[in-house]
């Protein structure tokens, strides 16, 4: 049967090991470690909600309403994002960790008070290039020792690098009025 021929040593360890859920001896990764980093993304991740969230409700003048469009899909896309990496914690077995009063120590960017459109959209874009470049080297990290959480961060650094793409383009039609 080839790659697959010990079926019923699958089966064994499947019924040996039920209380690990989806942590199979395939695991080559230090879990612990990918839930402590998961836990910083997710912070992350809802640090970007936040943010995104006040720019929305915040955001004013003429060239709002576009922007805040954008800034509204960016808070949601972040949302999901959280909500996704949350479950990959507690498929590994691990707690997420939504405590408000650690998010700011845990979280790569940071929440401004931005007053104007311009510097709304320069935060974020600041903010998406941290998420870009750190969560590529999570991905990086990951290699082949967790195949799922390193597709997952793959696809999540995908719409972030999209966001700043966004944002880099929201600014330069700024600078262009």
């Amino acid at each position: 049967m080839g790659i697959l021929s010990d079926v019923e040593g699958l089966r064994q360890r499947a019924r040996k090991h039920i209380e690990a859920g989806a942590i199979t001896d395939e695991y080559n990764a230090d879990r612990s470690e990918v839930i402590e980093i998961l836990n910083t993304v997710l912070a992350t991740e809802l640090m970007c909600v936040l943010r995104y969230k006040r720019h929305y409700y915040t955001a004013s003048g003429i060239n709002s309403d576009a922007v805040k469009r954008e800034f509204l899909e960016h808070a949601q896309e972040a949302q999901q994002h959280a909500d996704r990496i949350a479950a990959r914690i507690v498929e590994l077995n691990g707690q997420p960790d939504f405590n408000p009063d650690a998010l700011t120590d845990r979280s790569l960017s940071q929440y401004t008070n931005a007053r104007t459109l311009h510097e709304m959209i320069r935060e974020d874009l600041v903010a998406e290039r941290i998420a870009v470049e750190s969560y590529s080297e999570v991905v990086r990290w990951l290699g082949d020792n967790d195949v799922t959480t390193r597709k997952l961060m793959a696809d999540i650094l995908m719409v972030e690098e999209q966001h700043a793409a966004d944002m880099q383009k929201l600014l330069g039609k700024l600078h262009a009025v």
